[in-house]
């Protein structure tokens, strides 16, 4: 049988009643099989299956085997640097992490079991990447970053300090975040519940881009909710409110918007300052 198919057989007998306590080895080596073609990036939480931002699809399967991981497994008391916590999980081995060249640096930079890292990757301590997130060659994950479970992260991302990317790991149908290739997100951005961000573009700082707030698409000119297209220049701006009449508001009521425009030469280059880094 493939991995596929024993996570699914796994997944429908925790449907009908399979408990921690009952699993057997033979179980637990199924999910221990899974979390090292999860590590390894053989499988992934999602897939893109066409050109366009707006194609990633969940792979159903996996997300279930990745809360296979939590319902058939106790907590545990562990020890990290000197510490004791209790999880399902342990923190993911990094050993395979320098020979490719990968850098995790000391004191605060957590992999949660479940995780994939490419080459040529930084995690800048503290920060952490959580379970079945995926993070492409070359990316930068900074200061006081979360990269939420399922998480889907191109090459060559950037994400600067005290950013957010959630996670979407129920239900299994819907796609987690998407942040693809060359994208570059300034300080304390938060992307969530899904949303994706196309490739090659620039996220201002501070900027909250979930699907419940809308694009203005400059470009094309419309409004779009969930997502941002690939080479887009984003940035927050207020919008009026349609509470914006009630008495209780004098002067107006606005709420948040992403206004989105072509990326300009100018803001391409400062992007690319952090490149020295990697000399």
């Amino acid at each position: 049988m493939t991995l596929e198919a024993d996570v699914s057989d796994l997944w429908d007998r925790y449907q009908d009643g399979l408990t921690a306590a009952d699993a057997t080895a033979e179980d637990a080596a199924v999910v221990d099989e899974f979390l090292a073609a999860l590590e390894a990036g053989e499988v992934r939480a999602a897939e893109k299956t066409g050109d366009d931002v707006t194609t990633w699809e969940a792979n159903e399967w996996v997300k279930r085997g990745i809360l296979l991981n939590f319902g058939l497994r106790e907590t545990e008391a562990r020890e990290y640097g000197g510490v004791t916590y209790h999880d399902v999980l342990p923190l993911r081995d990094t050993a395979d992490l320098g020979e490719r060249g990968t850098r995790n640096t000391p004191d605060g930079t957590a992999i949660r079991r479940g995780a994939y890292l490419g080459s040529d990757c930084i995690m800048m301590s503290p920060s952490f990447v959580n379970m079945g997130a995926y993070v492409g060659d070359g990316t930068l994950v900074d200061s006081c970053d979360t990269v939420g479970s399922c998480a889907q992260l191109g090459e060559n991302v950037k994400l600067g300090a005290n950013t957010l990317i959630g996670g979407v790991l129920e239900p299994v149908e819907d796609a987690p975040v998407i942040v693809e290739d060359g994208v570059s997100l300034g300080a304390g951005c938060r992307v969530t519940s899904g949303f994706r961000v196309g490739e090659n573009s620039i996220v201002g700082e501070n900027t909250l881009l979930t699907p419940r707030i809308p694009v203005y698409d400059l470009v094309e000119e419309e409004v779009i909710y969930g997502h941002l297209p690939a080479e887009r220049r984003a940035f927050t701006r207020m919008v009026e409110s349609s509470v914006g009449d009630h008495d209780l508001f004098e002067g107006g009521a606005y709420k948040p918007a992403v206004v989105a425009t072509h990326v300009e030469e100018e803001t391409l280059e400062a992007t690319q300052r952090e490149d020295a880094l990697r000399e």
